[in-house]
């Protein structure tokens, strides 16, 4: 398939499907899910896939003692580069000179800021999963922009 398809049922559909049956969503979140991945063509720029390293956040940055930068604990596999990008903006991120880098080096598509949420969507169901209804608010807010 291609990305969104990818994506629909390889990240997300078991994700949500898990959630579901652990009592943490409800019907309602299923039909906010089912109208999202009518749109998800749309939403996604579709390009080759690359290797990320998949849990890019500031707390698996090390700077080594000799001043070296270390990416620690991936989940690596491929992806949408921008999947690297949302996760590392979802708690905190880093400072804007790595982002201005970033599209230096390799530029994204436009509308990078608005599907952000869309890649923070897979991330944020993980954590809803592994570590309860603290993350359901964020879920529920991200769903509700495709309609109620």
């Amino acid at each position: 398939p291609n990305w969104s398809g990818f994506y629909r049922e390889e990240r997300l559909q078991p994700q949500l499907q898990r959630a579901l049956e652990a009592g943490l969503l409800e019907k309602a979140d299923l039909r906010r899910f089912e109208r999202f991945y009518r749109q998800l063509d749309e939403l996604c720029p579709q390009e080759a896939p690359a290797l990320i390293h998949g849990d890019l956040w500031s707390g698996n940055f090390l700077s080594g003692a000799d001043r070296r930068p270390w990416l620690i604990d991936p989940a690596a596999g491929f992806a949408h580069r921008e999947m690297d990008l949302a996760m590392s903006r979802l708690f905190g991120g880093f400072d804007w000179p790595f982002y201005r880098a970033y599209q230096e080096a390799f530029p994204t598509e436009p509308g990078l800021e608005e599907r952000l949420p869309y890649y923070q969507l897979y991330y944020l169901l993980v954590h809803l999963n592994l570590f309860g209804k603290g993350y359901l608010g964020s879920v529920r807010d991200i769903m509700l922009s495709f309609g109620d």
